[in-house]
């Protein structure tokens, strides 16, 4: 433990944490920091004006990155009839329906997203118990439930980030992997900014973005100053 407190240490005082800084800035002060033995994740951590608490005011979404996520996504199609060859043709990893399904009620979970139609939707409530606390059953509103499969495979297969507002009104998404560099990390960075500023629900008033900060997986938070993102997303 003291060792890893010794780099974080001195990667903290890289950052002045009573500055807010511009992307630029702060993606420039990421890829200076020593880098641990993995390739960390970079992350971004949004406040937004809203009430989670009323359904009106839910923010929910999901964002194409142009340089993807850096890992591999395993997608699971579960359709049936002619939307199986899209999702096939697509490059979907599994394709099926009831065999899936039950596959998963054994407790087969070898994959990072399901992908369905709205026809086959209501045969996964039997596995929405599931897949809820995982993050993992289908929605509308991520892309995730669509009559549209090939792209939205594709879509997922190229690096599609999710988010979901929490409780205290903050969203949390990675963006891209520490490797990626200040520019095609900018580049992700204003996809998902981007796509977060369309979710704005009409019943929001006043201020939508309230605070903003970036860090990698293990390291220090930089604060960004959110009247520069308008301009910059």
């Amino acid at each position: 433990m003291a060792k890893r407190g010794k780099l974080y240490n001195g990667n903290l005082a890289k950052v002045d944490r009573t500055k807010k800084y511009s992307l630029d800035e702060a993606l420039a002060i990421i890829e200076s920091l020593t880098p641990r033995k993995f390739d960390e994740t970079v992350e971004v951590a949004i406040r937004l004006g809203v009430d989670p608490k009323q359904s009106d005011q839910m923010v929910r979404g999901a964002a194409v990155l142009p340089h993807g996520l850096g890992k591999t996504v395993r997608v699971v199609a579960i359709v049936k009839g002619e939307a199986e060859k899209e999702a096939r043709d697509a490059g979907a990893d599994h394709v099926g329906s009831d065999d899936l399904i039950e596959k998963i009620e054994k407790g087969w979970m070898e994959f990072d997203r399901i992908i369905t139609t709205p026809e086959s939707l209501k045969d996964l409530t039997k596995i929405a118990k599931v897949l809820g606390p995982k993050g993992l059953m289908p929605n509308k509103k991520t892309g995730t439930v669509t009559s549209e499969i090939g792209k939205a495979v594709k879509d997922q297969k190229l690096g599609k980030t999710e988010y979901k507002v929490e409780k205290a009104g903050i969203v949390h998404a990675i963006f891209g992997k520490k490797s990626f560099g200040p520019n095609k990390l900018k580049e992700n960075f204003s996809a998902l900014f981007e796509n977060i500023l369309k979710q704005k629900p009409a019943t929001s008033k006043g201020i939508y973005i309230r605070k903003v900060a970036l860090s990698t997986a293990m390291g220090p938070g930089l604060l960004l100053d959110a009247n520069l993102l308008d301009k910059t997303a």
